[in-house]
């Protein structure tokens, strides 16, 4: 949608409002109808308050944008982009957003018929066909267009974080990489692997936050098993009691050239003696 240079937000949702023939009564009308569906006063809106809105720089509430955004059968989206809200932009800021801890997370995918930020780089040989049976590492961040992600169910999969300060898998998975989780596979499996990069890995939900590891099953506890470089301390949990599978890990995007990721995965390792 054209945002009319730099013409007011109100100025132009004025315009929107008069090409489809409503009058500003109209608007109060029909607000007032939805505020009295979703029993929210806030939803509603007067006549002087749209006027002042289209004849000034007033940014309006959440609330009134949606009503604004029904009436006019205008993306909520658009309508946000008017006032500086790009969505366009929020799934690379929250990408971005750095966490010491691991844990779940949603990517947004606020236009489906757009191109969107995603850490996603396939290596060669990855195969398109078989994404439920990825376990390569996946090298740098890039943009990957939405025809494509959506093989890797972007929009309904389950996604999680590792941690800044989570060493458990590294160097296979460093330290702020994000992985994604096939949530159909939440029982251990004892599959046979040959290498490192074949071995399963498990998201598993603790009792206080979560982690992300190769595990083992002995009697009734789930032993999370760090990779071997880390030197981190094999964990152990009751199975169901105190820790759960969320699902095993099927791909993985990951920065190999982060100084600042390195520095601090590197500070974070015990020295050796």
């Amino acid at each position: 949608m054209a945002t009319g240079g730099s013409r007011k937000p109100g100025e132009q949702l004025r315009d929107i409002r008069l090409r489809l023939g409503i009058t500003v009564r109209e608007v109060a009308e029909e607000s007032q109808k939805i505020a009295e569906s979703e029993g929210n006063s806030e939803f509603a809106i007067s006549n002087p308050w749209l006027s002042q809105l289209e004849n000034s720089s007033s940014v309006p509430s959440i609330f009134k944008l949606y009503s604004l955004s029904t009436i006019y059968r205008f993306k909520f989206i658009d309508l946000l982009a008017l006032f500086g809200v790009d969505l366009q932009k929020l799934p690379e800021r929250q990408l971005a957003a750095r966490s010491p801890n691991t844990h779940l997370v949603t990517i947004e995918d606020p236009d489906p018929e757009k191109a969107v930020s995603f850490p996603i780089q396939f290596d060669r040989g990855f195969n398109v066909d078989n994404t439920n049976l990825l376990s390569r590492i996946v090298e740098v961040w890039g943009d990957v267009p939405i025809a494509l992600i959506q093989r890797l169910d972007i929009r309904h999969g389950k996604y999680g974080y590792i941690g800044l300060q989570d060493m458990t898998m590294y160097p296979l998975l460093r330290p702020g990489s994000f992985v994604q989780i096939d949530t159909e596979l939440r029982k251990y499996q004892a599959l046979p692997w040959r290498t490192e990069y074949d071995r399963p890995i498990y998201f598993v939900e603790l009792r206080d936050g979560y982690a992300c590891s190769w595990c083992e099953i002995q009697d009734r506890e789930l032993l999370l098993m760090p990779h071997p470089l880390s030197h981190c301390k094999v964990r152990r949990f009751v199975y169901g009691a105190e820790a759960e599978i969320v699902g095993r890990v099927t791909a993985v995007a990951m920065r190999l050239n982060d100084p600042a990721a390195t520095s601090d995965s590197t500070a974070a390792l015990p020295k050796r003696n």
